[in-house]
């Protein structure tokens, strides 16, 4: 016996109630495996991969890419087996959420659609322009294609931007869902009263254990980068100064201690900066957090973050060096007590018992919620990061 299983958009979790579906990795007729990648959706978080809970073939696909989809919405019907013992779980996600309104595009309504019928008024396009297109608020089926076939070009889609800004010669730039969040998230930040203390530290020592610790096969294949060491000394720092891993409870008007460092790393990529964090960041050696580092940038940058590392970050680590920038004030992350920036690691003058020598030195710069942390607190904080930077002599013992 064979029925048709209905998949709805999961509840993508943090009261997300819905998402943009960017793209199917199936077809009508396509044989699916259990957690085989269905679609790709946007949230106002991340890229999200839908994997499939049932195994079956593809009969129908209920949403155009490009849509807005509501959480509990059906998106794609697979046939499958009824045989009881074949794993068909409801969800792999987080869950379904309450029902919602039909879904609906940005610029007109739709009506579900089967990929036959679709096929004949879609424009060809990559997905990038796609994303593009979406994005500055483009419909691509009213834009000519100057590609293979017809296929609608990025070219094309700046083309049809430029018809749409004002006379006046200023473009007006379409907020990504990211990009909003990332609005919201820094209006949300400057409530917060909060307050910076700077440090520039002699961190040669430092430099020459990466360049030691590089050649070591633990390390191979990872990014191992003054990020990952600054990182490293940031959270064994936090196990003498708990408050830092604090957030400001507004209803209580209180602080309230984490239990676990959940350790955000600032991501700059195409898509906007992202803030994925690294769970219970304190357990981890120097070569586990490395590895995460790595894993979780080149995720972010791809835009394929699993939703569960852009929430519950406790802290913040942000490196501006790799832009040649000296140093920066950086906003907190909402619900956050601290956030570090680390500047650029150059090679200046450094005075050592009187003598100047050459040494590489960074700035680094702390931001802290003034109601969860007084000035000597973050002060003392940043000086013991500082400190183990200057002498990792006492960070080998937490490696």
């Amino acid at each position: 016996m064979s029925t048709t299983h209905e998949f709805r958009l999961p509840d993508l979790g943090e009261g997300l109630t819905s998402a943009d579906l960017v793209e199917w990795t199936v077809r009508v007729g396509d044989t699916v495996a259990l957690n085989q990648v269905l679609a790709q959706v946007e949230t106002a978080k991340a890229l999200v991969e839908l994997p499939s809970p049932y195994v079956g073939v593809v009969r129908q696909l209920l949403v155009e890419p490009g849509t807005t989809v509501p959480v509990g919405t059906p998106i794609i019907r697979i046939e499958g087996s009824e045989d009881p013992h074949d794993p068909q779980p409801p969800s792999v996600l987080v869950g379904y959420g309450p029902a919602a309104e039909r879904p609906s595009r940005r610029r007109s309504g739709i009506t579900p659609y089967s990929q036959s019928a679709a096929s004949t008024t879609r424009r060809p396009a990559t997905p990038s322009t796609r994303r593009a297109a979406r994005e500055a608020g483009i419909d691509l089926s009213e834009i000519t294609g100057s590609g293979f076939d017809g296929a609608v070009t990025a070219a094309d889609v700046e083309g049809a931007l430029a018809l749409k800004a004002p006379s006046d010669d200023a473009t007006r730039l379409a907020s990504s869902g990211i990009r909003k969040q990332m609005a919201s998230a820094m209006v949300a930040s400057v409530r917060a009263p909060q307050a910076s203390v700077f440090l520039t530290v002699d961190v040669t020592p430092s430099m020459e254990l990466l360049g030691k610790l590089r050649y070591s096969d633990a390390f191979t294949g990872l990014s191992l980068t003054p990020l990952t060491l600054a990182a490293k000394a940031l959270v064994t720092a936090i196990s003498s100064h708990p408050m830092v891993n604090a957030h400001w409870d507004e209803a209580r008007g209180d602080a309230v201690i984490d239990d676990h460092v959940n350790l955000g790393i600032a991501v700059a990529s195409e898509r906007e900066l992202s803030v994925p964090n690294i769970k219970s960041a304190e357990t981890l050696s120097l070569v586990q957090l490395a590895r995460a580092v790595t894993e979780l940038t080149v995720a972010a940058r791809a835009g394929v973050t699993d939703v569960r590392h852009l929430t519950g970050g406790t802290v913040t680590i942000t490196n501006v060096g790799v832009f040649g920038v000296d140093g920066g004030i950086p906003l907190l992350n909402p619900g956050e007590a601290v956030i570090l920036c680390l500047g650029a690691v150059s090679e200046r003058p450094w005075v050592i018992e009187r003598n100047i020598e050459v040494r590489s030195v960074v700035t680094l710069t702390l931001t802290f919620d003034h109601r969860v942390l007084s000035g000597e607190q973050a002060a003392r904080f940043l000086s013991f990061v500082a400190e183990m930077l200057a002498n990792p002599d006492l960070l080998l013992t937490h490696l």
